[in-house]
């Protein structure tokens, strides 16, 4: 008996994207003995594990599982509270089981929420417990001497000892809108911080977000598949409209609380907080247009705050992820926009130069910093789609990762976690490495995916945009030119063309019905130069100009039908596939516009005013901007080109009213197109049938509106 091969849809749905079974959420302990990280049990298994990785020295490194959501549980279905649905909603994660989880100093303990409740994990001995605390629980964190957890649970953050003894709130909320230690929607969406409450060294005390969004505009997102259920209210703070109000505490452990205080009309987002050994607690607090930053130490013992550091820029400000942090001899350590270049800041010192383009500290060490860099302006090659892990200080700068590909690290105690991605193997490769030896490589049990994808990288035009060209498998110079579909995201934080394997599975699939897929990363995209990244600012459209002239570039390289072109897209992409086919149907003629942003001021206020300032000061701007206006569709040509619309109808970070709303300008015109609502579903798409199906009816479209035989 033989089974039938699984197709890609399928496979592609099932193993979410090929994400399951494969290591991630490293973590070295200080000691160097332990790697600490979370898998799940097979390439189609979504429940997520805690793994302990022991390196004995001399000895040989072994796995062992401390923590299985399937033992833990008793086999019973896991429970999420709205809340914890949201925190995964905005940080992408679709998996389930143990999806997170955090330590002590020494990497001895770890914290866990499962279905709602607080588990500790002695990472030495293995055994992992719940805690009787109230719930349902978001974010148990331990202190840094492992002899207590911190959580939040209905708003409040409490403690409980590390046995279970003591449990008692620290901060509970004043009011239905209040909430103590977890971030708010803004924070975690547009500005990488995910959390809400952070641990002294000393463990003595914690810094905790107060966080009122009864400033914040309501709105309210309804399942039309089932008219029983209310509707969920969403505080969503579009372009334009009141934030969250966010205040900063110092809280110690009887309860007692002093503010922080900065001048928050000034500088209203808290975008991160550090605090370590090293020094006092640091804040990097921005002004809402992001034309500034300062970064501010606090005293704890007052709640006052001194300026450290201050960032302008004409244009804005980028966050990063690692920085700003303290180096071990006090100095700030952070990443600017210095002379055209994004740089690592050592105190008064640039250690690097334009031939780096930064994107992290990934750690912080007594002689060097460890940074992860893609090639910038002054780079002796462009190395398209390439992210490498370097070594940084005084004397200079050490490439640690090896091999063209997409590179990161984790690094404690004398070892480091390398996790490498290339175009020659799928998925990725964590090696273990101590004294830059390697020790042992983290095993992966994600699926081999059923095909390959063979990715040309170019540059494509004066501009020389990155660029990705995927052709049929078993193409011949002599089957002719073919359509075209150019699938990018194509926009600001939205890197798409790597020299990586997997990110590129769907766009060869879709090559292997029979196109030329193109992926272009234009002005606005990642990785180049600050200066690449800001030519946006009040002009998200030119980057429909980058994808028509990396198109028209490549067509002289490359088998491309100039005369049959699609586009397609998701969020960004879903927008600029929209801009394409309505502003420029000279070049598109079709599009597969998924989840797209349509009026820019229905999105939120710290990704829009970033480029487009406010709306009640720049209503031009935003008209411009944006694919339809209250008048009906904005700018648009007089051809018309289909357009398949699709959008999850539960989605609430672009919510589906961009997409009913371009539906019905549309239909005003007299322009014929198709909507796809999916029922139930998010900004993201995690269930397999869904997103099998989605590729499928996606391939029918474009190939009826090319006029393609089937």
């Amino acid at each position: 008996m033989t089974s039938k091969k699984i197709s890609f849809p399928r496979q592609h749905a099932r193993t979410m994207r090929f994400t399951l079974g494969a290591p991630r959420a490293f973590t070295v302990s200080p000691d160097g003995e332990r790697v600490v990280f979370l898998r799940s049990g097979s390439g189609t298994d979504r429940s997520g594990r805690l793994w302990v990785l022991d390196l004995p020295v001399g000895g040989t490194p072994k796995e062992r599982v401390v923590a299985d959501p399937e033992t833990l549980l008793g086999g019973s279905a896991e429970r999420l509270s709205a809340q914890e649905r949201a925190r995964r909603e905005r940080s992408r994660e679709g998996s389930s089981g143990i999806v997170g989880y955090a330590v002590d100093a020494a990497a001895e303990l770890a914290a866990f929420a499962l279905s709602g409740k607080v588990y500790v994990a002695e990472l030495r001995a293995g055994t992992a417990r719940a805690l009787p605390v109230p719930g349902p629980v978001i974010d148990p964190r331990p202190s840094p001497d492992g002899r207590r957890i911190a959580y939040v649970s209905k708003g409040a953050l409490r403690v409980v000892g590390a046995e279970g003894d003591g449990d008692r709130a620290l901060a509970e909320p004043e009011g239905e809108n209040i909430s103590y230690g977890l971030a708010e929607f803004i924070a975690a969406e547009e500005m990488q911080r995910s959390r809400g409450f952070w641990w002294s060294p000393e463990s003595d005390r914690l810094l905790v977000a107060r966080v009122d969004d009864s400033p914040v505009q309501r709105w309210w997102i309804a399942d039309p598949a089932h008219p029983d259920r209310r509707p969920a209210e969403v505080a969503y703070p579009a372009a334009g409209t009141p934030n969250a109000e966010v205040r900063l505490f110092v809280v110690g452990l009887d309860g007692t609380r002093t503010e922080v205080v900065w001048d928050r009309a000034r500088h209203p987002y808290l975008a991160q907080v550090h605090w370590s050994s090293a020094g006092a607690p640091l804040l990097l607090v921005q002004a809402r247009d992001q034309q500034s930053q300062l970064f501010l130490a606090v005293d704890t013992e007052t709640g006052t705050t001194r300026t450290v550091h201050v960032d302008e820029d004409p244009d804005w400000l980028e966050i990063f992820p690692g920085v700003p942090a303290w180096a071990p001899d006090g100095r700030l350590v952070r990443i600017a926009d210095e002379g055209g270049a994004r740089v690592l800041a050592v105190g008064d010192r640039l250690l690097t130069g334009a031939q780096l383009q930064l994107q992290a500290v990934l750690d912080i060490g007594e002689s060097d910093v460890l940074v992860s860099a893609s090639a910038g302006e002054d780079a002796a090659e462009p190395e398209i789609g390439e992210s490498h892990v370097y070594r940084v200080n005084e004397l200079g700068v050490e490439r640690v990762s090896e091999g063209v590909g997409v590179h990161s690290a984790v690094r404690a105690g004398g070892v480091t976690v390398l996790v490498s991605h290339s175009l020659e193997r799928p998925g990725a490769r964590a090696d273990v490495l101590r004294d830059g030896k390697r020790i042992a490589t983290v095993a992966s049990h994600a699926e081999e995916p059923v095909l390959s994808a063979r990715v040309h990288l170019a540059e494509g035009g004066a501009r020389r945009i990155p660029c990705a060209v995927l052709l049929p498998e078993g193409y011949k110079e002599s089957d002719g030119p073919l359509p075209v579909l150019m699938d990018p995201y194509g926009g600001p934080h939205g890197r798409r063309v790597l020299a990586a394997h997997n990110p590129h599975l769907t766009s060869q699939w879709f090559a292997d019905q029979g196109f030329a897929v193109v992926v272009a990363d234009g002005r606005g995209a990642p990785g180049r130069s600050p200066g690449w990244e800001k030519a946006v600012k009040n002009n998200l459209v030119l980057t429909v100009d980058d994808q028509i002239e990396a198109l028209h570039a490549l067509a002289g390289r490359f088998p491309l039908d100039l005369g049959k072109v699609a586009i397609r897209g998701w969020s960004f992409g879903g927008y600029l596939a929209a801009l394409a086919v309505l502003r420029r149907p000279d070049v598109f003629h079709a599009a597969v516009v998924g989840a797209p942003v349509t009026d820019q001021r229905l999105y939120d206020t710290h990704y829009t005013e970033r480029y487009l300032g406010d709306p009640a000061k720049q209503p031009e701007v935003y008209a411009h901007n944006s694919v339809l206006t209250d008048e009906g569709l904005s700018e648009a040509a007089d051809q018309v080109r289909p357009m398949m619309i699709i959008h999850g109808l539960a989605d609430d970070n672009v919510v589906v009213a961009h997409s009913l709303r371009l539906s019905s300008a549309l239909l005003s015109a007299g322009r014929p197109h198709e909507v796809l609502p999916l029922s139930g579903v998010t900004h993201m798409t995690p269930q397999e049938q869904v997103a099998e199906n989605l590729l499928l009816l996606q391939v029918d479209f474009l190939k009826r509106s090319l006029g393609l035989r089937g």
